[in-house]
């Protein structure tokens, strides 16, 4: 299979080979990659569409994402087998990725007549007040791959639908699967141009990305990626007086207090910490867990590690293997930061699985794809790497607290803000880790893992910048307000100075 850029761009010659990790020898789709140029030109096209499509009623805008959503419906099974064979995802959690589009679809066809303005009373007599909704304009999205199919529908879905045009690059590596999805999009009705699906390396979209904003080609960013690079385009749009919308990487933490349910906690963190092959930007970082509970709840927790299924990611595993080799080499240095005081458990080895370093019950085949180990790393302290950077992968660190209070101190400590949760029947311990963490998502006795579609998706510090995907909050993102005042007295009324004033008595008591 050989796919390039939409409309195809002839000049395009880098050729990428986006393989199966599970099995690097299989070549899921040569990419043919475009440059900096390629990348303008898709943002000059999508500008030049982006009236007519804003013009387009919104109520019919939405229907257009419900019929993208009964379509994603209708071939679900399909995108998760080519997401699971693309990027090694397991097949159930392939499945629940396509459902999140579905479900954002369907949410976003109500929204589509629920555009809502507001009728504001005004200070002077014969005279309205108004807002509105508008679309900023054309958007750029730059997307991972690690959910190559759910979080692009979260920038698509309602950018599209609020009348923006969109210039979307996902992850080469992920070439196959949003190929993919654009193809269900244009078949749910969306006209020619309005999404621009462009494939190139990094390097050339952030110089296209650059002349684009000068040329005044796009009015709004929506980034999901690393926070480095979050940092980069952060710092590109502010330089244009644009805030882009970024959802970065998180170091999310997992506290266990005496109270918890630790068969739960164990269930929740073994998830959190180990599905996808803890690739998520919501996988657990570190479990703070009482000290009181602590060797209990990593004799269990290790004990659950080394029983999970690991291997092909066509079964039933809770782990396969990394996205990329360019995943699998960064997982190698982070394993690097394992210190002499740590305590090593999880697995029969850490690092890669292969024939001299095998895992009992793996089903994979270990030489072929990019497995490695799960990895608890336990002694962990405030000032390890391992503690305070993303280890993108299936690693989770564990260290003993004292007090809630030192465990909220622990959790904030990296300076992410993403995902957090804290595992209690103690509702003081809920409310209390609730006001003070400084993640924009907190579950309760539930994994950091498993956004729904209709709640805000977020992070703060080194995971965002504030900006909210999902639900009626990400509408902020793609729409700008207009204010608009109707004065029909037929003379002119000066606010703030034209105004009636009935006088009080202030002075009056009972």
């Amino acid at each position: 299979m050989r796919i390039t850029s939409r409309p195809a761009d002839e000049r395009a010659g880098t050729v990428y080979p986006s393989v199966n990790p599970a099995r690097t020898d299989d070549v899921v789709a040569e990419v043919l990659l475009g440059d900096a140029d390629t990348f303008v030109a898709a943002c000059t096209a999508a500008h030049e569409r982006q009236p007519a499509w804003a013009d387009v009623p919104a109520p019919v805008r939405g229907r257009v994402m419900g019929a993208a959503g009964r379509l994603v419906e209708a071939n679900a099974e399909a995108l998760a087998r080519l997401v699971t064979r693309e990027i090694g995802k397991p097949y159930a959690e392939a499945l629940g990725e396509v459902r999140e589009i579905v479900d954002t679809c369907e949410f976003f066809l109500g929204e589509g007549r629920r555009l809502y303005g507001e009728t504001v009373p005004s200070e002077m007599p014969d005279k309205q007040l108004f807002t509105f909704r508008n679309p900023v304009g054309t958007v750029a999205v730059i997307t991972a791959g690690n959910f190559p199919v759910a979080v692009p529908s979260w920038y698509l879905v309602p950018a599209l639908l609020t009348g923006n045009t969109v210039v979307w690059k996902p992850a080469e590596y992920a070439a196959a699967s949003a190929h993919a999805l654009y193809e269900l999009f244009v078949a749910a009705g969306l006209p020619d141009g309005v999404l621009q699906l462009v494939f190139a390396h990094g390097d050339d979209t952030f110089a296209g990305l650059s002349r684009a904003l000068d040329a005044g080609l796009v009015d709004k960013v929506g980034f999901t990626g690393s926070t480095e690079v979050g940092r980069r385009i952060g710092e590109l749009c502010g330089q244009h007086l644009q805030s882009p919308c970024l959802e970065l990487g998180g170091k999310n933490p997992m506290v266990v207090t005496p109270s918890a349910d630790l068969d739960l906690a164990v269930e929740g963190a073994l998830f959190a910490g180990f599905g996808t092959a803890g690739q998520r930007c919501t996988s657990l970082g570190t479990v703070i867990v009482h000290r009181s509970v602590h060797d209990e709840f990593l004799r269990r927790f290790t004990a659950a590690v080394e029983a999970a299924p690991v291997g092909d990611p066509a079964g039933d595993v809770v782990l396969g293997p990394l996205l990329d080799a360019r995943f699998a080499a960064r997982f190698d240095e982070y394993l690097g930061w394992i210190a002499p005081h740590h305590t090593v458990s999880g697995s029969s080895a850490t690092g890669r699985i292969t024939a001299d370093a095998p895992r009992k019950g793996f089903t994979g085949t270990a030489e072929a794809g990019l497995y490695y180990h799960p990895t608890i790393v336990a002694g962990v302290t405030e000032t390890d790497p391992i503690f305070l950077h993303e280890t993108f992968g299936p690693l989770v660190g564990v260290l003993p607290y004292d007090t809630l209070d030192d465990a909220i101190r622990l959790a904030n400590l990296p300076g992410y803000g993403l995902s957090s949760a804290i595992y209690t029947t103690d509702p003081a311990e809920v409310f209390a880790f609730r006001r003070r963490v400084s993640a924009g998502m907190v579950s309760v006795n539930n994994s950091t893992s498993g956004a729904e579609a209709h709640l805000p998706f977020g992070g703060n510090g080194k995971s965002g910048n504030g900006s909210r995907q999902s639900g009626r909050w990400v509408l902020d993102q793609f729409t700008r307000w207009q204010s608009m005042n109707w004065d029909h007295s037929g003379r002119l009324q000066k606010a703030q100075m034209d105004v009636a004033d009935l006088t009080a008595d202030l002075g009056f008591r009972l």
